[in-house]
């Protein structure tokens, strides 16, 4: 090693990331296998592992998750750079964005669900407006979005239990706790 080289050191948060994006990736590289009956409508499993790392660790932690899942998703499937890569890249930005806000409402009335579905419409939203802003520059592609909408909002209604039931599970214990027991 050199005198001007310099070494990164991963910290715990880090760590942490990474778990949550493995996981994310590989649902989402186990969801690409899915059959679908419309191109573009997929369960988003992936977005339970997001949803459930900005409930549990904050917006900022969600968003490394949902960018990590986009970007290494899209490679391991040959994806990357491709139209359907800015899409994803797209429906992640929008989701993102509409989360940051929604975690200003009141958790009283807004919980996992909700956020889930309105981050499910987001995605659908931000997809459309970049296909129609580049890859089918016409109205038409909007007639997609009553199935779209439909798609988002029975998802986002199954992918907001799941975060549910998941959070009211309690959380297994880590090596290091494991052991002070």
């Amino acid at each position: 090693m050199s005198a001007g080289d310099r070494v990164l050191f991963p910290t715990e948060d880090d760590h942490r990331i990474a778990r949550y994006a493995a996981a994310a990736i590989t649902l989402g590289v186990a969801e690409a296998a899915i059959p679908m009956p419309l191109p573009g409508v997929k369960p988003g499993l992936a977005n339970i592992v997001i949803l459930l790392v900005l409930l549990q660790h904050g917006w900022r932690d969600a968003a490394w998750v949902a960018l990590l899942r986009v970007v290494a998703g899209s490679l391991v499937l040959g994806q990357f750079l491709a139209p359907g890569f800015f899409l994803s890249l797209a429906g992640a930005c929008a989701s993102l964005v509409l989360l940051g806000v929604a975690q200003l409402l009141p958790r009283r009335w807004f919980g996992p669900v909700s956020h889930s579905i309105l981050a499910a419409f987001a995605h659908m939203a931000g997809q459309l407006a970049l296909a129609r802003a580049w890859l089918v520059p016409h109205d038409g592609v909007f007639l997609l979005a009553p199935v779209l909408g439909l798609a988002a909002l029975v998802f986002g209604l199954a992918n907001g239990l799941a975060v549910t039931r998941l959070l009211a599970e309690p959380l297994p214990a880590t090596p290091t706790e494991g052991n002070a027991a």
